[in-house]
């Protein structure tokens, strides 16, 4: 999936820090970006609706899209 500027979609992935399965509603834009780390993990940084902040998720599933329309 290619994500554009204005995308909103929802993205999980397990975080190691909180043992436990996160789910955000995000947002993607011109300070967001996809690449691998070194130790070949899958990161996101993305714009968090719920924190209103930038955050990256690593090993990240996106679980829905919605064209230029805020999820809710």
């Amino acid at each position: 999936m290619k994500l554009e500027t204005n995308d909103t979609f929802a993205i999980t992935w397990n975080a190691e820090k909180h043992k436990a399965r996160i789910f955000r509603k995000a947002l993607w834009d011109d300070k967001c970006k996809q690449w691998i780390s070194k130790k070949g993990e899958k990161l996101l940084t993305y714009f968090d609706l719920d924190q209103n902040d930038y955050r990256t998720a690593k090993n990240y599933s996106i679980i829905y899209d919605v064209e230029n329309e805020r999820l809710s």
